[in-house]
C-alpha cells in the first residue's frame, strides 16, 4: 500500500483497504510508542500546522506525532497568518510549499483546504473544516476497532446536529467500513441529501446501511456505539445556544438511552463536551436555561456527566487515538511505511 504524496482532505477519496492500512499502521505505531521504540522515520522532513480554529487534541497529536517520527515543527495559530486577510489561500500555499513537507489545516472552508492541496505541492491534511474531520474518523474507527474487535457489522448512532462535520464524516467512514450507521436528528438537521446518495452508493460495495430517523429512541435501541458532539460549534454566535438546546435537548445521550443500547454498548464524542458545571460556558448554559431544562441546569447538555464519567464512555481513549491515528497519516503521505 503506497500512499506517498497522497492529501487527506476527506475519507471519501481513500478506499476501504486504504483506510484499513492506516488503521493496521496507526495500530503498530501505538504499540511502537507504548514499548518505548524509537520510530524516527521522518527525521529530514519539516511540517506546518495552519490553525484557523484553536484546538487542543488536534494541535497536540499532530505536535506529538510530528515529533515522534522525529519531524520538525511550526505552529501558526489563529493570529500568526495572513491566509485570507493580506495573502490570498492559494498564494500562502505555494509559499508554504516551498518551506515545509507537509501541511495540516484547521479551519472553516473546505474549499480552503481544498486550494492549499491544489497549490503546495505537498500532502495536505484536513484537522478539521465545516464539511469534513477525517482525523477524527480515523481515531474513532481504531477506538471502536480495539474496543469491539471488528468495524464490518458495527451499528452506530449519532445524536444531534448530524449535519455537521462530525455527522457528515461518520456516516462517510461506516459507509467505508461496511458499518451501519443511523442519524437521530431533527430532519433538518440530516446530512444533505447528495452525501447521503453517496454514502448509500458506497454502502451497497460494503455491506452498510444508512438509516436517517427523528427518534432518538429507536437511533438507540441496540446498537453498538453512542456518539454525540457539542450543539454549537467553535466560531457560531452564543445566540445560537438558544435555538439549538430547544431543537436538540431531546438528542442528548443520557442513561435512559443507553439503556436501549447493548449491554456492551460504548459511549464515544470527539471532544470538549458540556457534562457539568466546571467550565464557564457550562456555567453561563445553566445559568441562563437551567430553569427551562434540568439538565442543562446541571451543566449537561449533549450528554450527563453520568454517561461521559461511566465505564461504557471511551472518550479519553478516543482522544489519544488522534496521536496514533494522525501520526500514520503523516508517516503513509511523506514515507513508505510496511505493516
Amino acid at each position: 500500500m503506497n500512499l506517498k504524496g497522497r492529501h487527506l482532505l476527506t475519507l471519501l477519496d481513500y478506499s476501504p483497504e486504504e483506510i484499513d492500512f492506516l488503521l493496521k499502521l496507526s495500530k503498530k505505531l501505538k504499540e511502537q510508542k507504548r514499548l518505548g521504540i524509537t520510530h524516527k522515520v521522518l527525521s529530514d522532513k519539516n511540517v506546518v500546522l495552519l490553525f484557523q480554529k484553536d484546538s487542543t487534541r488536534t494541535r497536540c497529536a499532530f505536535e506529538v506525532g510530528a515529533l515522534d517520527l522525529g519531524m520538525g515543527v511550526t505552529y501558526i495559530g489563529p493570529t500568526g497568518s495572513q491566509m485570507g486577510k493580506k495573502e490570498s489561500v492559494k498564494d500562502t500555499a505555494r509559499v508554504l510549499g516551498r518551506m515545509y513537507d507537509g501541511i495540516e489545516f484547521r479551519g472553516y472552508l473546505q474549499s480552503d483546504v481544498e486550494m492549499l492541496a491544489k497549490y503546495s505541492g505537498v500532502p495536505v491534511w484536513n484537522g478539521l473544516t465545516d464539511q469534513y474531520h477525517p482525523t477524527q474518523i480515523l481515531a474513532d474507527l481504531l477506538t471502536i476497532w480495539e474496543k469491539c474487535g471488528h468495524l464490518k457489522g458495527i451499528r452506530l448512532t449519532y445524536f444531534g446536529d448530524a449535519r455537521n462535520n462530525m455527522g457528515n464524516s461518520l456516516m462517510i467512514g461506516c459507509a467505508k467500513m461496511g458499518m451501519h450507521f443511523t442519524a437521530a436528528a431533527p430532519k433538518d438537521l440530516w446530512p444533505h441529501e447528495k452525501l447521503v446518495e453517496t454514502c448509500q452508493h458506497i454502502a451497497k460495495t460494503t455491506g452498510a446501511t444508512i438509516t436517517l430517523t427523528e427518534d432518538a429512541e429507536l437511533g438507540a435501541k441496540d446498537v453498538d456505539v453512542l456518539y454525540t458532539d457539542v450543539w454549537v460549534s467553535m466560531g457560531e454566535p452564543k445566540e445560537v445556544w438558544q435555538t439549538r438546546i430547544e431543537r436538540l435537548h431531546g438528542y442528548q445521550v443520557n442513561s435512559r438511552l443507553m439503556k436501549l443500547a447493548k449491554p456492551t454498548a460504548i459511549f464515544m464524542h470527539c471532544l470538549p463536551a458540556f457534562h457539568g458545571l466546571d467550565t464557564e460556558v457550562g456555567q453561563e448554559i445553566a445559568k441562563t436555561f437551567g430553569e427551562l431544562y434540568p439538565n442543562v441546569k446541571m451543566g449537561s447538555l449533549e450528554v450527563t456527566d453520568e454517561v461521559i464519567e461511566s465505564k461504557q464512555s471511551v472518550v479519553f481513549d478516543e482522544a489519544e487515538n488522534r496521536m496514533h491515528t494522525i501520526k500514520a497519516v503523516m508517516y503513509a503521505t511523506l514515507g513508505e511505511p510496511r505493516v
